[in-house]
């Protein structure tokens, strides 16, 4: 009989599926405890929720459900465009940045085609290039610090997309301006340069990559609502890039791909200048408690500038099976090469006590 993986395209043989950080209800489940008794430290969230606006926008919305969304999200572009200086042309909206990273692989890559990132990157590019039929090259990051220097040697006839995760995830680095400039020097025109930026709003003087858009470059910026805004239950994002380029991308597009309660919600979050700068002090402020508690526990870490941190534990899985004994959910980053690591959340500070206290408990045991 044929199996079935016969007929299935050739690549998704060996394409890993995408391991999210594990969810409260699974792990509730599993402890048989209350779901409220969980503390989640594991996908980089944000720890206060939604802004009040975008949940009351969003339950008004719902009056509507029975209607078809705008689908091109009219009023949600024009706003994005008129916060970021451009113009609705350039900006598309995707159901999460993650989904425009696929609009990415259906435009521009084909069978036999590379693809550039570095080494220690968000796993979803690789998987993209994987399931496109597509070489993943990922240049090597010593210290955990992307060398985009490295990147440019990378580039072939054959490199259609490259992927700079600024700041990156899991490692919490950060490129400078100065290295982007300098790339961005050398780079073939014929390359498509991505900048993905889902944690542009953490930072205190973040790199200007927007200027390349408004010089009509070949650069895709990526940007989400899932994590300073509060909104990664509903799964929306959105790419900024020259308008023919986002002309292309709206041809793989599915229709009505942004559903009328998540652009509500993302319209009201986007004009929340409060709950933006109360979300960034509480992440400045717990960060900088975790370093200096890693850096007291004398645990190796590196150091963030986002809203989490990635920490050598020596052993991530068993630190992670531990803690989740404890109700905490940290990530594990086997996955990612990097088995003695985990990736740590920045939580509000009684979760971040919370968790250093547990992990005090847990390496005191594995001494």
């Amino acid at each position: 009989m044929t199996s079935i993986w016969d007929l299935a395209s050739p690549q998704l043989r060996s394409l890993a599926v995408y391991e999210p950080g594990k969810p409260i209800e699974e792990t509730a489940r599993e402890l048989g405890i209350h779901p409220a008794e969980i503390v989640k430290l594991a996908s980089n969230e944000n720890p206060l929720g939604p802004s009040p606006k975008a949940i009351e926008a969003m339950r008004s919305a719902l009056d509507n459900a029975h209607l078809y969304p705008d689908g091109s999200g009219f009023y949600l572009c024009k706003a994005v465009a008129a916060k970021l200086g451009l113009k609705p042309q350039n900006v598309i909206l995707g159901n999460g940045s993650n989904e425009i990273i696929e609009f990415l692989g259906h435009a521009f890559v084909n069978p036999g085609d590379d693809v550039i990132t570095c080494q220690y990157a968000f796993i979803v590019y690789k998987l993209l290039a994987t399931a496109f039929g597509v070489r993943t090259i990922e240049t090597p990051t010593p210290d955990y610090q992307q060398n985009l220097d490295a990147t440019l040697r990378a580039i072939t006839a054959k490199t259609r997309l490259i992927f700079i995760p600024n700041p990156n995830n899991p490692t919490g680095t950060l490129v400078s301006q100065g290295a982007i400039d300098h790339f961005m020097s050398l780079v073939p025109d014929k390359v498509i340069v991505i900048f993905d930026e889902a944690y542009f709003e953490f930072l205190d003087d973040p790199p200007d990559t927007l200027r390349f858009v408004r010089e009509g470059r070949n650069v895709i910026v990526l940007r989400t609502f899932s994590k300073i805004h509060g909104l990664a239950g509903l799964r929306i994002g959105y790419a900024v890039a020259p308008s023919d380029i986002i002309e292309v991308l709206h041809k793989t597009r599915q229709p009505f791909n942004i559903n009328s309660i998540a652009q509500a919600g993302a319209l009201a979050a986007l004009g929340d200048e409060g709950h933006l700068r109360e979300t960034k002090r509480v992440m400045d402020e717990g960060r900088a408690y975790l370093q200096e508690q890693f850096a007291e526990m004398r645990i190796p870490f590196v150091p963030a500038v986002a809203n989490f941190v990635m920490v050598n534990v020596g052993d991530g899985c068993a630190v992670f099976q531990e803690l989740l004994r404890r109700k905490i959910i940290v990530r594990p980053l086997k996955g990612y090469g990097l088995p003695e690591w985990v990736r740590i959340s920045v939580g509000t500070m009684k979760e971040n006590k919370k968790l250093i206290a547990a992990l005090r408990e847990v390496l005191w045991e594995h001494r």
